[in-house]
This record gives C-alpha cells, sequence and structure tokens, in this order.
C-alpha cells in the first residue's frame, strides 16, 4: 500500500501515459512513464514494510493499528479506463500505423472521414507533421551556409483557419488547443498561444509537450505571471523547469528538491536538479548526480551531453573518452552522442573533428540548441569568426534565453575590434544572468578596451563581478590595476591587498600575487609605513626575475631612510643630554 497521494498520481500518470501514446505524442508519453517509476519503487516499498507488519502479526498475535495509511486497492476497473470514450474503428487504426511509420500524408487521407476527438486530433496532428516533414526536405534542398534556409511549413496557414473555428466554437479538446498553441507560436501570434496552450494544461494537465511550448513562450517572468494556470501538481514540475530556462537556478533547485518528495526515484528530477548544479557551476555536485544517473539508467544518452560539457570544463579526459565510447556504443545517431564526440575532440584540441560532430548532431536535429553553441565555440578557436557569429545567431534565434550564445557574439565580436557590437551582446549575456560574474567581467574588459576607454563604467562592471563571487579574481586586479592608471593609489591598495588575500587562500603565488607585493611595498614606503613595506619586499625575494631585483633595491632605499632616522634620533638625544 501506498500513501493515497502518491497512489492518485500513480492512476493518473499511467492513464495519461495511454491516452498520449493512443494521439502519437510519444515523447510526452516518455516524461509521463519516467514519472512512474519512482512511484513504483515507493509503492513497492511500502509494501515489503506491510508484508513485514503482516508477518509480525501471525508471529505474534498481536494486531497494529494503522495511522494515516490509507488503502492503495483501487476499485475495480479503474486501471482499465478506456483510452477514449469513443471506440477505435479500422480507420483509425489504419491511420495510426500509418503514423507510426511516419506516413503523415497517408494516415490524414485516412482519416478524412472520421470523427471524433482522437481521431479529429490525429488528422490534424498528421498534417502538420507532413509539413514539417517537407520543411526538413526543403531546407536540406535550399540550404545555405551552416543550413540557414527560409524553408517553412505550408500547412500552417490552412490548420490555423480550421482549428480556428473549432475553438470559437468550443468543440476543440485539450490536445487539439495544444497543436492551434503550436501554430500560433509558429506563425508568431504569441499572446494568442499562451491563452490556447493554457487552456489546454488546464483542461488536461499531464500532457508535458503543452507545458514545454508553454514554457518556450515565457520568455520573461513577467509572461508568467500573467498565466492563468490552475493549481496542479503538473503546474509544479513546468515552474521548475522554467525557472531553469531563465536561469533564476536556486529557485528552480528548490522546486526539484520539493517534487522530489512525491517522486523520489523519478531520473528526470535527478538530471533537472543536476542542470540546476552546472547552471550554478557546482560542477562537482552536478557531475556527482549525473553519475547517480547513469548508474541507475546506464544507457541514459538524453541529457548527457551537458554531463559531458562537465568534464570538458574539469578536463577529465578518461572519463570523457569513455562517456563518448559508451555512448556510441548505445545509440550513435543521436545528437546528443555527437556533441560528447565533439567535446572529446575539442579537450583534445582536434577542433576540425570537433566541428564534423556538432554539424553531424544538427543533421539529426537542426534545432539542437547545444551544438549550434558548441560549434560556435569551435569556429572561434579556429579563428573563423563569420561562421561563429552565423553559428550563435542560429543559436539565439532557436532559444533567445541562451545567455551562452549572446556571450560568443560578445567575444566574437570583440575579436573583430568591434567593441559598441560586443557591449550589445555582453548586455544581453548579463539581463540573462545578472549573477554570473563572468559576463561583467567581459563587459568591463569591453570597456577598457583601446577603442573605448570608458574606464569608470569598467571599474563599475568590476565592482559587479567582485560583489558576483568572481572565482577566477579578474575582478579585483583589473580593479587595482584601473584605479593605479587613473592615479587613485588609495583604491588600488584597497583591491590590491583584497587581491592578494585572495590568491594566499587559493595558494596561488603567480605573476599578479608578485606585482600586488611590489605595489603594495612601494605605496607603503610612499606613506612612511617602512615596517609593513619592509615585509611586502621580504616576500618578494621568494620569486626570481626582475620583480626580485627591484624589490632589493627598494628594501636598501627602505633600510636607507631607516638609518636616517635612527642618526637624526640618536642626534636629538645627543642634543637634550646635559
Amino acid at each position: 500500500m501506498a500513501p493515497t497521494g502518491s497512489a492518485t498520481h500513480r492512476r493518473e500518470l499511467r492513464r495519461a501515459v495511454r491516452q498520449l501514446r493512443a494521439r502519437g505524442l510519444h515523447s510526452a508519453a516518455k516524461w509521463a512513464a519516467e514519472q512512474l517509476v519512482g512511484l513504483r519503487e515507493k509503492t513497492i516499498s511500502n509494501s515489503v514494510a506491510l508484508e513485514e507488519n503482516a508477518t509480525t502479526r501471525e508471529s505474534t498475535g498481536f494486531e497494529f493499528r494503522s495511522t494515516g495509511v490509507a488503502s492503495d486497492c483501487p476499485e475495480q476497473g479503474t486501471d482499465r479506463d478506456d483510452i477514449d470514450s469513443e471506440q477505435d474503428d479500422d480507420g483509425l487504426l489504419l491511420a495510426r500505423s500509418y503514423f507510426d511509420t511516419r506516413e503523415y500524408r497517408r494516415a490524414a487521407h485516412a482519416l478524412q472521414s472520421a470523427s471524433g476527438s482522437t481521431a479529429t486530433f490525429l488528422r490534424f496532428y498528421a498534417t502538420y507533421l507532413a509539413g514539417e516533414k517537407r520543411k526538413e526536405e526543403d531546407t536540406v534542398d535550399l540550404a545555405g551556409p551552416l543550413g540557414r534556409s527560409d524553408a517553412v511549413n505550408l500547412e500552417l496557414v490552412s490548420l490555423e483557419q480550421e482549428l480556428s473555428s473549432l475553438y470559437r466554437m468550443g468543440t476543440l479538446d485539450a490536445f487539439g488547443m495544444y497543436l492551434y498553441g503550436v501554430i500560433l507560436r509558429e506563425r508568431d501570434k504569441h499572446a494568442e498561444a499562451c491563452t490556447v496552450l493554457c487552456a489546454s494544461v488546464n483542461s488536461y494537465p499531464w500532457n508535458w509537450s503543452a507545458w514545454l511550448e508553454l514554457q518556450a513562450l515565457c520568455t520573461d517572468p513577467d509572461i508568467f505571471h500573467t498565466l492563468d494556470l490552475k493549481d496542479h501538481w503538473m503546474r509544479d514540475f513546468f515552474v521548475a523547469s522554467l525557472f531553469l530556462d531563465l536561469q533564476r537556478n536556486s529557485e528552480g533547485l528548490a522546486r526539484y528538491q520539493s517534487l522530489n518528495l512525491l517522486f523520489p526515484g523519478s531520473d528526470h528530477i535527478l538530471a533537472q536538479t543536476a542542470v540546476a548544479h552546472y547552471n550554478l557551476r557546482e560542477f562537482d555536485d552536478a557531475e556527482r548526480l549525473f553519475e547517480e544517473l547513469l548508474r541507475a539508467d546506464p544507457y541514459r544518452i538524453e541529457g548527457m551531453d551537458t554531463y559531458s560539457n562537465i568534464l570538458y570544463v574539469k578536463e577529465c579526459f578518461a572519463a570523457l573518452s569513455h562517456l563518448a565510447h559508451k555512448s556510441v556504443l548505445t545509440e550513435k545517431y543521436r545528437s546528443e552522442t555527437c556533441c560528447i564526440i565533439g567535446n572529446y575532440y575539442s579537450l583534445k584540441a582536434q577542433h576540425e573533428k570537433a566541428v564534423l560532430y556538432f554539424k553531424r548532431a544538427l543533421r539529426l536535429n537542426p534545432k539542437f540548441l547545444s551544438a549550434w553553441t558548441l560549434m560556435g565555440h569551435e569556429f572561434v578557436e579556429m579563428k573563423n569568426t563569420p561562421a561563429a557569429i552565423d553559428a550563435y545567431r542560429r543559436a539565439v534565434d532557436i532559444n533567445p534565453r541562451d545567455y551562452r550564445a549572446w556571450y560568443g557574439l560578445g567575444q566574437t565580436y570583440e575579436i573583430l575590434a568591434m567593441p559598441y557590437y560586443a557591449l550589445y551582446y555582453y548586455r544581453r549575456a548579463t539581463q540573462l544572468r545578472p549573477h554570473d560574474a563572468r559576463m561583467w567581467c567581459a563587459m568591463g574588459q569591453c570597456y577598457e578596451s583601446d577603442q573605448l576607454q570608458i574606464y569608470d563604467a569598467a571599474i563599475r562592471c568590476y565592482k559587479r563581478a567582485v560583489n558576483n563571487n568572481d572565482r577566477e579574481g579578474i575582478a579585483l586586479n583589473k580593479l587595482a590595476k584601473l584605479h593605479v592608471n587613473l592615479g587613485r593609489h588609495e583604491q588600488a591598495a584597497f583591491y590590491f591587498r583584497k587581491n592578494l588575500e585572495r590568491m594566499e587562500a587559493d595558494q596561488n603565488e603567480s605573476q599578479e600575487y608578485v606585482d600586488a607585493l611590489l605595489f603594495l611595498g612601494n605605496y607603503s614606503k610612499n606613506n612612511g609605513s617602512l615596517e609593513e613595506a619592509e615585509v611586502y619586499c621580504t616576500r618578494v625575494l621568494d620569486f626570481g626575475g626582475p620583480a626580485k631585483e627591484d624589490a632589493k633595491a627598494m628594501l636598501r632605499e627602505i633600510r636607507s631612510v631607516q638609518q636616517h632616522e635612527d642618526n637624526l634620533q640618536s642626534m636629538e638625544a645627543d642634543r637634550g643630554s646635559p
């Protein structure tokens, strides 16, 4: 037996899986089925506990009173609910067969005279997918550089007209409204699409595809607050996913942690939690969660491209190689697999091979966002800036909330010595990631460039980076040097001291460390703090190069001044003696 809530969720999800499969929404059905796993494990554990209690009662003769546990035995026939109220006829079965073999035109034709909500939706959906299939073929035939073309789905106009009339009459069910919302979004009628998709998910909350379409429309937090959504546990999944998409990662992580109490064995929640840690740059926690996910589901490919990004950042050659080989053996022709291999070759500095695999990923899925962004990074490494700009622009066309692509565009235009263009793209990146110190450092460096030299704006950007936990310490060093160039030695000394404390904590004794010691030694000497200056210069003697000679010269000067002061004090003492 399981708690009543879990039993209800399980029955709802099982029924949703059957309905989604029947209507051809296989990805949404797969998502719902994944959530059943955790509930099933929770049920099994509770059943084992109850069996142990029953055994105890039999052996001891005592019976324990159950507290707060309701029976999980569903009413007879509950789990055998019909997929739909209508009976499947031969034409609908034939159309489903055509649909499953991707013969969408034949499926739509077979349902021309069919009635009923399932048949109507499948006819419209098959027509839409036939248009998408033709669009992909035209894209291949008419493709320009990097696959760009002006191909469109020619079925959208007629489908919008038919669905619009049914929607106004109120005869469109939740699945029909979902498809209508998809078409409105592709026709750039976003406000209407939001209204229709909200009606769809309120009517049938278990269609995860509808939630994802609604999420794509919420490009701003203000849009989310205007949505009229009913209170349902599927809404919690949507809000958590939306928070990650809007880079509100801490809030999204908290949502997933609460959802994990309801679905403790859900791989989806585990994967999304790992992504949240990755977005927060908590790579060790994210890597641990991905490893746990692979132990539970060793043949999983979905989301493993993000795991490969973590291994790339941490320079884990062996682990990334193992992941690439395993992915190829599991499913070679998946966009995620190609991105994993591309990351592997990029880590080995074989950028041409990396680009080859990213292009292969995009042939499999032209809207695979990660491949466009990563390919842009590779083109930057290869000094092919026009191709990098094209790749990044394709990424932001697919998802305007991809801060990595905006950041990459800024870097590319900075390389081209076009700082005003770079500033525009860096601003877009900082709007999406206002708490990411790297974005502010990049903007500060752009303001500091030889073409602009807007130092006060650069200082403001570096201060924002410091306030947002600049782990690399770039901002502190930049602030110190900018204040030196502007003649503000007191502020420069403050930031040099802060940077020195950071480097000592990290045990980082780089050239920045030596420069900070030399400046502070000279600053202390000029302010009359000779003992403090001597301490700084003595520490520089542990390093070689010109800095050591400068420190020796400064020490000689300090000791000369100290000796002179000692002589003056002795002379004054002699004058005062009788």
